[in-house]
């Protein structure tokens, strides 16, 4: 296919006159040209990929890895999504591009991505989707390969298979319960459900491909299935298999059932669903009330803390600091707002960039969105602010952050496990409480730190951050004593203990 060049080109537009893809085991995309740009950037939504531009007497050449590390990780490909050339000048000025050259056809790299570029109007993009097989790809495969998964009777298979915020990535409670088995059982074969090959997945755990066929042999045999979310309608639990249903977090506000205006069609769903787990997995008995309610839940429900915090009484936030390369005797605060039903792709509703400068010097705010901005929103980027919605692991933030401000995000509940002080930015609290999602307890009276709808007033206080903690001390240990009882280090033990004896592998 070519790209033909758009009337009327800008006199100063850089011309691509060679599109390569280069694959194997390190794939680059490989742009050539006149008008030599001297940066190039293709722009994702959570991930740029700047390219090393080399520039002769002939014109300029522009390689883009794409694979790449984040936070100091593996090599990864990028998350799926759509990518934009962007060129600059010299003085950083965007310059414009005209694509003369044949652009290569739609493929896979396998194990890595499936790619498609396309040219319209001065704009390149890059195109990347999972690395499906053409035998995978399409309602007619996956329908196919659904078929297959519901009526093929499959042996037990010896394994856990888990699931992270619907396979965005490997993390929360799974991901502790990954690490105690690989440290306790490591002769069990440990699974990850994953949306594409950007998921970094524990050592020693195999990724699968959500929608591969190897995706749903092992989903449909693995003995024991770990999951912190709805399996959703394609799921078909076996009478061998377990389904240990760990959730994402104690409640403040309303969920499922207990939800405002829950329909019929809902309402049914959330039934549907809770009748696929075999045991509900509670922080403490706050959770097991609610999720008693909300799911109208009847099964087991085991009250031992939540694995995820377990890195929270022992572990150390040095080597994290490191890898997000922030300089010793930086403060550092963690914004983790949750996400608003009516506006789910936005996530900075403290404007901290403005808010970060009003602290002064020696302030950096880490902004992390909650996991359904993932895919929608984007990278706040400021030079005060570091935006860790994609970064791997929240606990490892907490270790970190010496303050956290959140709203009504349950990471208050795994927060509080440091002691660390705490502040409520919740500028929507009534439209949140009265009309959005509504609240099982108020959080003005029970909330070990200040709840205040004013950013100005959100500076001074953290400013005085050791007044604030003395001041809500009482709150405070009542708080824990509530909302983490068990949270004790040993959670992700308990629960690995209670799953062997139960035979649900092992």
């Amino acid at each position: 296919m070519t790209a033909t060049p758009p009337a009327g080109s800008p006199a100063n537009a850089v011309t691509i006159d060679s599109i390569v893809v280069a694959r194997g085991s390190e794939p680059s995309l490989e742009l050539a040209g006149t008008g030599a740009p001297p940066s190039a950037v293709l722009r994702g939504p959570r991930q740029d990929l700047v390219a090393v531009v080399e520039v002769s007497d002939d014109g300029w050449r522009a390689s883009f890895p794409l694979l790449a590390s984040r936070w100091g990780g593996h090599l990864l490909p990028p998350p799926s999504g759509r990518y934009t050339l962007a060129l600059a000048d010299e003085s950083g000025v965007d310059v414009p591009v005209t694509v003369s050259a044949p652009l290569p056809e739609a493929s896979l790299v396998p194990g890595a991505f499936r790619f498609e570029l396309a040219a319209t109007a001065h704009v390149l993009t890059l195109e990347l989707s999972p690395p499906l097989a053409d035998d995978e790809r399409g309602v007619e495969r996956q329908t196919a390969l659904e078929l297959d998964y519901r009526t093929t009777k499959r042996a037990p298979l010896n394994a856990v298979f888990f699931e992270s915020f619907y396979g965005q990535s490997a993390t929360c409670n799974p991901l502790a319960l990954d690490r105690e088995f690989a440290s306790t059982r490591p002769d069990i074969a440990r699974y990850w459900s994953v949306v594409d090959a950007s998921v970094p997945v524990p050592e020693g755990s195999i990724a699968l491909i959500e929608g591969s066929a190897e995706w749903w042999r092992i989903r449909g045999s693995a003995r024991l299935l770990v999951v912190n979310d709805w399996l959703r309608n394609r799921f078909r639990k076996r009478s061998f298999q377990t389904v240990l249903q760990t959730w994402h977090g104690t409640p403040l506000k309303k969920i499922a059932l207990g939800r405002p205006g829950v329909g019929l069609r809902t309402a049914l769903a959330t039934i549907r669903e809770r009748g696929r787990w075999s045991i509900l997995l509670a922080q403490n008995p706050h959770s097991t009330s609610v999720f008693r309610s909300a799911y109208a839940y009847l099964g087991p429900i085991w009250q031992e803390g939540y694995p995820r915090d377990d890195t929270l009484v022992s572990g150390d936030g040095a080597a994290v600091r490191a890898r997000l390369g922030i300089a010793e005797g930086v403060t550092v605060l963690l914004y983790a707002p949750t996400w608003r039903d009516d506006r789910p792709e936005h996530i900075d509703h403290l404007e901290v960039a403005a808010f970060t400068d009003a602290l002064g010097p020696g302030y950096v705010t880490l902004i992390r969105g909650h996991s359904r901005t993932l895919r929608p929103g984007r990278d706040v980027r400021a030079s005060n602010v570091l935006d860790v919605t994609g970064y791997p692991d929240v606990s490892e933030l907490f270790l970190v952050a010496d303050a956290l401000i959140t709203d009504y995000s349950s990471v208050m509940f795994d927060y509080s496990v440091t002691g660390k002080p705490m502040f409520f930015f919740a500028p929507d609290l009534e439209h949140y409480r009265e009309q959005l999602r509504g609240f099982y307890f108020d959080l003005d009276e029970a909330a070990p730190g200040p709840v205040v709808q004013d950013a100005a007033e959100l500076v001074r206080l953290v400013l005085d951050r050791e007044a604030v903690s003395a001041r809500y001390a009482e709150k405070y240990r009542a708080w824990q004593a509530r909302f983490n009882p068990l949270d004790d280090g040993r959670s992700a033990s308990r629960v690995v203990v209670r799953l062997l004896a139960r035979k649900a592998v092992g």
